[in-house]
């Protein structure tokens, strides 16, 4: 590690301008003296912290995919002076920025070769501090694990710069999970916005920092198909009405909904229960019911007499037709838990 503060303050005498190196996420790991510096660069040494302005400016201007020695504009909303920039990579990992301050244009093309040597040096330091790929596979899934389970912004700011993404990243959910994105517990997985070509599980993107809503809206979504959703597409989008029985209060009960539901939830009525959720499902339509269950009209018109004796709902034109159903789908989403 001597030898890249070496190099930098050999660069720094040399050009006779300010060098620092950064990590991706912007914190100073090696400084030459600075001398004149501007707001963004006190902060980063001084706070280690640079503001979104600054952040959003480096993403703008597409330097954590640079290959090689880059100038930037003075930017009044960034507080930051012209300079050149050198992304440090290893392949195509980013392992931070060899940054030289140059407001007065002192720096030529023919000094770059000294920007990249120093830089190269900067980089070899740290690929050999770079932890092992199981062990930033293991810091990769402890973090998902934090966001899968609740807003976390420390969390968020830490997988945003290993895995070198840009700050407002967005995110969805698929599950089943899918090729291609970080593996969740639960048989899911995350995804960067734009990786999938189909609709996600979960719905819109949202930040990265929201991941839990996005999960919390994929297993709601595999559950209500478990629970036998009749949905256009398996994604929160297409909930429509199951939105209600997905929001439900804890301390709503089925009954409620409808006392019938439980009538029919006795294990004796197993029959009853199915055909009551079929028939109600397709509108009261006798002929793609008896369809659907494979069975008789004339058995089926039996079944409803039973049903409609227990429940008190004339299956067919009702007023309690509604209730009933949301009652039996209430019912079939908490049994479909877990």
């Amino acid at each position: 590690m001597t030898d890249v503060q070496t190099a930098v303050d050999a660069l720094a005498a040399e050009l006779a301008q300010p060098v620092l190196v950064e990590d991706p996420r912007h914190l100073p790991l090696w400084w030459s003296a600075q001398g004149h510096a501007d707001p963004t660069r006190i902060r980063s040494i001084l706070q280690r912290e640079v503001t979104p302005a600054a952040s959003a400016l480096v993403a703008r201007l597409g330097l954590p995919a640079a290959e090689g020695p880059i100038r930037t504009p003075a930017d009044l909303e960034a507080e930051m002076l012209e300079r050149w920039c050198v992304p440090l990579r290893a392949g195509r990992n980013l392992l931070g920025y060899l940054w030289v301050l140059d407001a007065e244009g002192l720096v030529t093309e023919a000094d770059l070769p000294r920007l990249q040597e120093c830089a190269e040096i900067a980089t070899a330091a740290l690929t050999r501090s770079r932890p092992s790929e199981e062990t930033v596979a293991r810091h990769r899934a402890a973090l998902l694990a934090r966001l899968a389970a609740e807003p976390d912004a420390d969390a968020a700011r830490e997988l945003v710069a290993l895995d070198d993404l840009t700050p407002d990243v967005t995110v969805t959910v698929h599950a089943p999970a899918a090729s291609g994105g970080w593996m969740l517990r639960g048989g899911m997985s995350a995804h960067v916005e734009g990786e999938r070509g189909r609709a996600a599980t979960s719905g819109p993107p949202v930040r990265l920092v929201q991941l839990s809503t996005a999960v919390r809206r994929a297993t709601a979504v595999r559950q209500s198909l478990r629970a036998g959703a009749r949905l256009a597409a398996p994604t929160w989008d297409a909930l429509g009405s199951w939105h209600l029985i997905v929001a439900a209060p804890t301390d709503l009960t089925v009954s409620d909904v409808h006392s019938g539901a439980e009538v029919l939830a006795d294990g004796s009525h197993g029959d009853l229960l199915v055909t009551a959720r079929v028939l109600l499902e397709n509108g009261g339509d006798v002929a793609s019911t008896a369809a659907e269950l494979h069975i008789h009209r004339t058995t089926l018109y039996y079944r409803i007499e039973r049903i409609e004796a227990r429940t008190g709902v004339n299956l067919k034109a009702g007023a309690g037709r509604d209730h009933l159903l949301m009652a039996l789908r209430l019912a079939a989403f908490r049994a479909a838990a877990g």
